[in-house]
């Protein structure tokens, strides 16, 4: 298991520097296409992908991977696949912020995989190099770039109303966000905080370093209880209904568990 955690390390490693000096560019807030799950491709996306196809072609063609433009590529038949966001807050690294993660994670090739299928997750921060690794069975370590490790400090917090917590409102109607989560919302404003941060890696793994309390993505529930809620979503989607996927949570499922 330590290779496959390895080869994940490395992978995230090649993916930041890639897209490293791209931060806060204007080309890399360019709008290159529609990914498979129909968010919009920046510029910044498009390099990512292109240097993970290049990646896993030459390195790991063994291995299949999915990715958030991409969708499934690589060996027919694959040991492994790799469930990869080159760029989890795209956004986020576009205007240049530092909440911009590469996320990935290794699940052995089956016929329909699942979250608990998930033997390895590595998550990157671009901005600062700091890493956040999981292996099934063998717990999960946090580190900065330059090697110390980062304090395991999930808060002792249990009241709402000093509660930090983040959110995302990419992709989904604003008003029928606020107005489930208004109470939540209000309670937390002024004794707490509510972020809107720009990436469920980043924001997962701040719960892990005891910066927040908790990650919030009701989009699915809201549809699942409200049907015709699904046209607002689309609509502000494009078409698309973006809330998170697998590739956006499924190394951070693993290092939370």
């Amino acid at each position: 298991m330590a290779d496959v955690t390895d080869n994940l390390i490395d992978l995230c490693g090649r993916l930041r520097d890639a897209v490293l000096p791209a931060l806060g560019t204007h080309a890399a807030r360019a709008h290159t296409g529609v990914a498979v799950g129909g968010d919009i491709t920046f510029g910044i996306d498009e390099q990512a992908e292109a240097l993970l196809a290049q990646h896993m072609r030459e390195r790991l063609p063994g291995w299949a991977f999915y990715s958030e433009d991409g969708g499934l590529h690589g060996a027919r038949e694959p040991e492994y696949v790799l469930i990869v966001d080159p760029i989890d807050g795209t956004r986020p690294a576009a205007a240049g912020f530092e909440s911009a993660c590469v996320s990935i994670a290794a699940v052995p090739a089956s016929e329909a995989p699942t979250m608990g299928d998930v033997v390895a997750g590595v998550v990157q921060e671009i901005k600062s190099g700091a890493l956040f690794v999981a292996e099934r069975g063998a717990g999960f370590s946090m580190r900065r770039a330059d090697g110390p490790a980062i304090p395991f400090r999930p808060t002792p917090r249990e009241d709402v109303e000093s509660m930090f917590w983040s959110l995302g409102f990419r992709g989904r109607p604003a008003v029928i966000l606020a107005r489930v989560l208004e109470e939540l919302i209000d309670a937390s404003s002024v004794g707490g905080s509510v972020f809107d941060i720009g990436s469920a890696a980043y924001g997962v793994t701040r719960i892990l370093t005891g910066q927040l309390d908790a990650y919030v993505d009701i989009g699915p529930a809201i549809i699942a209880a409200h049907p015709w809620a699904e046209a607002e979503f689309r609509r502000v989607g494009r078409g698309a209904v973006l809330c998170n996927s697998p590739y956006d949570v499924a190394a951070t499922y693993l290092l939370c568990r």
